[in-house]
Parts: C-alpha cells; structure tokens; sequence
C-alpha cells in the first residue's frame, strides 16, 4: 500500500535485536553509499547493540561512522519535514508502529520520495501476518529487499 506516489511502505520480521539489525545493515549502508538518508522512530534503544555488531564488522571505518550517526536510541526523529530520498525504519510493537506511520502520513509532503520500512518481531505477528502483508510493498530480509510473494509463496495482496 502506498501513502502517496513517493511514499512506499516495506516491512521486514525479526526474531531479535541482533537479527533484525544484522538483516538491515547491508541494506542501510547501501541507502547510504546511493546518498540517502536513514533515520530511526525506534520504540526501544539499539545504540548497544549496533555498537557491539559494528564493532565484529569489517567495515571501514567512514562506513562504521555512517552508521554509528544514525539515532539508535529510543527517540523520535523530526517527522514534520521528511527530506527527498529518506527511508524510516520504524521498530516496535503494532501500536507503536501503527502510530508512527499515521504520523509521517501527516507530516510527509506528497511530493517527498521517502519509503518507510517497518519492523515487526515475528513471535508478535505470526498469526496475523496476511494483515501485516497487506499494507506493505515490499518485504526487507537477509537477502535484501524482495516482492513478498517471493519470500511467501502463494501470497496474493487483498485490495483494501
């Protein structure tokens, strides 16, 4: 489901902190290698966990400082004026993520070209994840940004 023409909505499962930023990592540093920007709307701190991951990582060291300056901590970034080419990633339960999306939905331009990414622990949703599915582009997983029918099989989007 788009929000606008240029806000796409992707959305990604996660089993851990670890998983989940170990599975957004590559993805980041290829935003930000293509010049975006990346900013969090976090429900609970990652700094720790990034730092400690990073930290394994053979990555330069430019690169480490790109993604060490994004806001990990449990904080709300500026969502009353979404730049050009700015992904979101949203982390926490539904609620929290259901009403961040409201927020930027208010608060994103028509014209702003930003995709939201929001990530959902797994055990949370299992049960309702056609509902989960259906509000959402694309799925982000190990592999990379994918159609969902190719990460489920048989997934057919319902029209809402």
């Amino acid at each position: 489901m788009c929000l606008n023409n240029n806000l796409k909505k992707d959305c990604s499962f996660y089993v851990s902190d670890f998983h989940l930023l170990a599975m957004i990592l590559p993805y980041i540093n290829k935003e930000l290698n293509e010049g975006k920007k990346v900013v969090t709307i976090l429900e609970q701190d990652l700094q720790n966990e990034m730092e400690i991951l990073i930290s394994k990582m053979n990555l330069k060291e430019e690169t480490k400082n790109k993604i060490m300056n994004i806001n990990w901590y449990k904080a709300k970034e500026d969502i009353n004026n979404i730049e050009e080419n700015t992904d979101i990633i949203v982390v926490g339960d539904k609620k929290y993520i259901d009403n961040a999306n409201e927020k930027i939905r208010a608060n994103t331009s028509k014209s702003a070209n930003a995709k939201i990414i929001n990530c959902y622990e797994v055990f949370e949703f299992n049960n309702n994840i056609d509902e989960i599915l259906n509000y959402h582009d694309k799925i982000l997983n190990t592999s990379g940004e994918k159609e969902i029918n190719e990460i489920f099989e048989g997934y057919e989007k319902k029209k809402m």
